[in-house]
């Protein structure tokens, strides 16, 4: 059996690889080897800053066997064909979200990655911090009886005022929808299970957005996807959700309720690792703070997590079998089926059934330890 950290190359050193960068060069149990990005300056600078020895183009990463393990953090149009040609090097691949801009091209993937023996998976992996993984084990301790419903709102101007590049942002593969949405469906589905069907409407407020930062500031760019949409989810196991998704709102807000049989509990922010995490016991009038227990070290826990899955399958997984890492290929599949429907729904103005289910991921045991090295 293969032994020791697991050698991990990143593809994309754009806004988020900064925080991958950190957050695994304190994982013990990762070897952070190779950085690649079109922009040759910009994967040299995030070289230096992590101490990782080979930067470069794809295909210079790629042919680095050390490399196990891809983390593809491009922009949504750049992530099937940068996860095939990992795929095809023989690495195996974490992508940020969503998984692929279709799930004609994840279909092809999980195909691939199956084929090939390899693990595949996918952003995001907040459902592991401490704030979801306490939230779902408030519910699994009966603390609002049986779960019933959730409402869920993200909303805000968009990111085009902090964001120095944003126009990938109002693309196919992106959006309101696509960029926020993974992060409330990922964790609606670890908290209620599949989606078996939703109904939707989308607007579009504007055909054209703004650079408000950097070095492009004041370039306008058009807007290709819809920027406000109102999604009802129903879950195969009856529970429903009513979720928005805007770019479009003057007023910030953030707001995740799960509503049971003997209360209501307030989850945190699904775009982030922490708390704080309330309850509302019916006939309450007033919130309680429940004890936030888990990891806050930030994005990459899906990527610790499905390497030490690597070293448990030796390297390579039979066909067939179901994965063992969290932030899995799977699930991030049902959740780009559970936009894609979100969209056909908003334009057909009718309910959209999705086929396919998945099995929720297991929860993350509470002494489970990113900093402990385990792999010898």
């Amino acid at each position: 059996m293969s032994t020791g950290p697991v050698g991990v190359a990143v593809v994309g050193a754009g806004v988020i690889s900064a925080e991958y960068l950190r957050t695994l060069s304190g994982f013990p149990d990762v070897r952070l080897l190779a950085v690649a990005d079109l922009d040759g300056g910009r994967a040299a600078a995030a070289a230096r800053a992590h101490g990782i020895p080979l930067h470069g183009d794809v295909p210079t990463v790629l042919a680095e066997p050390d490399v196990e393990l891809v983390v593809n953090l491009t922009v949504p149009a750049a992530h099937a064909p940068v996860a095939a040609a990992a795929l095809r090097a023989g690495k195996h691949v974490y992508g940020e979200k969503p998984l692929t801009p279709t799930p004609a091209e994840a279909e092809k993937l999980i195909a691939e990655a199956s084929e090939r023996g390899l693990l595949l998976g996918g952003a995001p992996d907040t459902f592991l911090g401490a704030g979801l993984q306490s939230a779902l084990r408030a519910i699994r301790a009966g603390h609002i009886g049986t779960p019933v419903a959730a409402a869920t709102t993200v909303q805000g101007l968009g990111p085009e005022s902090w964001h120095p590049d944003p126009a990938f942002l109002y693309r196919a593969g992106a959006g309101p929808l696509f960029d926020l949405g993974p992060y409330y469906l990922t964790a609606l589905v670890a908290l209620f299970g599949s989606v078996s069907r939703v109904a939707a409407t989308a607007a579009r407020a504007r055909e054209r957005r703004t650079v408000g930062s950097g070095p492009k500031a004041g370039q306008s760019f058009p807007v290709e996807v819809p920027t406000h949409v109102t999604a009802l989810l129903e879950f195969a196991s009856g529970a429903s959700a009513a979720s928005t998704f805007s770019f479009d709102s003057a007023v910030p807000r953030v707001r995740f309720e799960v509503v049971g049989t003997e209360g209501t509990l307030a989850v945190p922010d699904p775009n982030t690792f922490h708390g704080p995490l309330r309850l509302r016991p019916n006939g309450s009038a007033d919130w309680r703070e429940l004890a936030v227990r888990g990891r806050t070290e930030g994005r990459g826990l899906g990527v610790l997590d499905m390497a030490r899955a690597i070293r448990a399958a030796d390297g390579r997984v039979v066909p067939g079998t179901r994965s063992t890492h969290r932030a899995s290929g799977a699930l991030a599949f049902h959740v780009l089926q559970t936009m894609t429907a979100v969209t056909e729904s908003a334009a057909r103005s009718e309910f959209v059934p999705l086929a396919a289910q998945v099995v929720p991921p297991a929860p993350l045991p509470e002494d489970w330890d990113p900093t402990a090295a385990t792999l010898g």
